[in-house]
């Protein structure tokens, strides 16, 4: 599989994820989850007109494209014009709904020219292959079955049969559309069929539905019959079946209320809004909760550590923003179901986890991680006022709580309240040895040491857990038994006040530069990092308006802001070329919404308008060149933070 960059545009249903270029070209297929199992080496359809060569739909000199959603769902278009010949090809991409595991494409191929046009319809499919999967196929009347040990791939169509086929080296034969083979059945990791789709007179149309069918291999009788039970449904049914689910779905997550308007910039940020209810269940793993950062761009970590992963961190701020779009059932699901399967026996959160709950690669701790989910679970329920939610999630948080005392009383240095000397040199020798805390990463996975963000978040666990047993400790007598006392939690209440104290003066005296007269990122370099404002918002270390803070969001200015307005995450950063977040604009914009500065919060909010993607989506960061996104298209965090902006502009309502 050659490195793809770029998902220009992303479709998907409950258990099945598909990534497109801009030209139509399917680059990733996932199914039954998000992230784990990924098909598509490459899947590449052309056409032969006449007496041409094979005319690739994805990539041909006299082809002309557009690509679009039909409104308000996400099924995807591309309209390929070939010039030579007149003939529009519109690729509808769509994943079912009620076949969870059925990708639909449906190719209407409309002569325009003025002569008749004879077309072959062809496929070329590679699956992704390897020595514990090999793969091989099988050639049936209707299309093709790719298989593996694990997995069956069957592409077929509709009301059609195969015309010709081949199964080794077609590679070779295919660009003069000469594919040939005697056998039905070989081992070859690609595969290609055609089929006549006849002569299309002038002004006359054609189509064909194709479908991509996974499953899980089996007895090959229960596959044909599979493949058999989806060539007789009605497609055009499911297809919008599946339109109709989409645009029900979007109608009853408005939870902004947010309406069409004639302003041009309003219509720009309402459709942007739109395409976010539409993109975040497309995150989701539908069973654990868990949700993926974004879909997959570098397979093969030629310039990151990949992106398919559930962070804790990222998720928090998503399920903060699908709480305002009325999907509270999905962010309950998260925390009582995906953070209690994967919370450590010691209480912390790993850097990131597949969505099933397994541990993903890492490369490190990060602290913030932890205390994210703590934050997060009583942030649901400022939304639900659910005291079940709070009970339900009552010790995971306080495992978490301990977890975040003993880390941040070790690499603070902070004596236990009402110590005595002999305990508290027994606990340093116990730091010194066995239970000594790893050192955690920055929020942006690059350096080590003790940083501002992750004691703010800290700083805010320990507060919303305060506040999670003043809501509980109303109903004493019910509270889990009476296991917890007032005494107990007045106890807990008054050790989390301290160490919060002592947090703040270790910022105050530690993190601070009196030469610039603003806050530091960490203890080791004083640069300006977009993340400091996490102080302010969403933790509340520190008021907007505080000195210290203004002085810092002017040096932030100063150092981060590039000429097009975009800012970037801390100062000499060269991911990708140090490139402007949207994240950090959208941070910018809630620190002048916190300051009452609403001129100021609207110029850092319209970089972000201005500089999405054709299809709406947000990227994570933006060419300064172009502006255009030039990394990963539909990064969750970033239309979480979109989504917590338009809250604090639109209201809740």
């Amino acid at each position: 599989m050659e490195n793809k960059y770029f998902n220009e545009a992303i479709i998907g249903n409950k258990n099945m994820l598909a990534t497109y270029t801009a030209k139509g070209e399917l680059q990733r297929l996932y199914f039954p989850s998000r992230e784990n199992r990924q098909y598509i080496s490459f899947f590449h359809t052309g056409v032969k007109i006449n007496n041409s060569d094979l005319i690739y739909l994805h990539d041909d000199i006299n082809n002309i494209y557009k690509q679009y959603y039909d409104t308000d769902t996400n099924v995807l278009n591309t309209e390929i014009t070939n010039t030579y010949f007149n003939l529009t090809m519109l690729q509808t991409d769509c994943a079912l709904i009620k076949e969870n595991n059925v990708l639909l494409k449906r190719y209407t191929f409309i002569n325009e020219s003025k002569i008749d046009l004879d077309i072959e319809f062809y496929i070329h499919s590679e699956l992704l292959s390897s020595e514990n999967n090999h793969v091989s196929c099988k050639v049936i009347d209707s299309g093709m079955t790719q298989y593996a040990h694990d997995f069956v791939v069957s592409t077929f169509a509709k009301g059609y049969n195969v015309d010709k086929h081949q199964i080794n080296g077609s590679k070779e034969t295919i660009k003069r559309t000469e594919i040939h083979d005697k056998d039905y059945i070989g081992m070859s990791k690609d595969s290609s069929i055609s089929y006549k789709i006849g002569t299309i007179h002038p002004n006359e149309k054609k189509f064909i539905e194709i479908c991509i069918l996974i499953d899980e291999n089996k007895n090959i009788s229960d596959i044909e019959d599979e493949i058999s039970r989806v060539r007789r449904k009605d497609l055009n049914k499911e297809f919008v079946s599946t339109k109709v689910y989409w645009r029900k779905y979007l109608k009853s997550h408005n939870g902004l209320n947010l309406k069409e308007t004639e302003n041009a910039y309003e219509e720009k940020i309402y459709e942007i809004y739109k395409r976010t209810i539409l993109l975040f269940p497309l995150l989701i793993n539908e069973e654990t909760g868990g949700i993926i950062a974004s879909p997959e761009i570098d397979e093969y970590f030629t310039k990151c550590g990949r992106y398919a992963y559930c962070w804790p961190r990222d998720a928090v701020f998503i399920t903060r923003a699908m709480d305002i779009l009325k999907m509270k059932k999905e962010t309950e699901k998260f925390y009582k179901n995906f953070c209690k399967k994967t919370q450590s026996k010691n209480g912390m959160w790993e850097q990131r986890f597949y969505t099933d709950g397994k541990l993903a690669p890492c490369w490190g701790y990060q602290v913030d991680e932890t205390a994210s989910v703590v934050y997060g679970v009583y942030e649901h329920y400022k939304y639900t006022k659910s005291e079940k939610f709070l009970k339900d999630n009552l010790k995971m948080c306080e495992k978490a709580i301990d977890f975040l005392k003993k880390y941040v009383k070790q690499w603070l240095e902070i004596k236990d309240l009402d110590e005595d000397i002999v305990k508290e040199e027994i606990k340093n020798s116990t730091y010194a040895n066995k239970d000594k805390i790893h050192v955690s990463y920055d929020i942006w996975e690059m350096h080590e040491g003790v940083h501002l963000y992750s004691l703010a978040s800290i700083y805010a666990a320990f507060e919303c857990m305060m506040e999670i047993y003043k809501v509980l400790n109303k109903n004493i007598s019910d509270f889990d038994n009476n296991r917890l006392k007032e005494e107990k939690t007045l106890k807990i209440e008054k050790e989390l006040k301290y160490i919060q104290l002592e947090i703040k003066k270790f910022i105050n005296e530690k993190l601070y530069d009196p030469e610039t007269n603003s806050y530091c990122r960490n203890i080791e370099d004083k640069k300006m990092d977009i993340s400091i404002l996490g102080a302010v918002e969403p933790f509340k270390v520190f008021k907007p308006k505080e000195k210290k803070i203004k002085n810092t969001v002017e040096r932030i200015n100063l150092n981060l802001r590039t000429y097009t307005g975009g800012y970037q995450r801390f100062e000499n950063d060269h991911y990708m070329n140090g490139n402007p977040w949207p994240i950090a604009n959208l941070w910018m914009t809630l620190y002048y919404l916190e300051a009452g500065e609403k001129t100021k919060a609207k110029e850092t909010f319209d970089f972000v308008v201005k500089t999405v993607g054709k299809h709406c989506f947000i990227g994570e960061q933006i060419d300064n060149n172009t502006l255009k996104p030039n990394w990963v298209i539909g990064l969750g965090w970033s239309h979480a933070m979109f989504i917590i902006v338009l809250e604090r502009l639109y209201g809740k309502k």
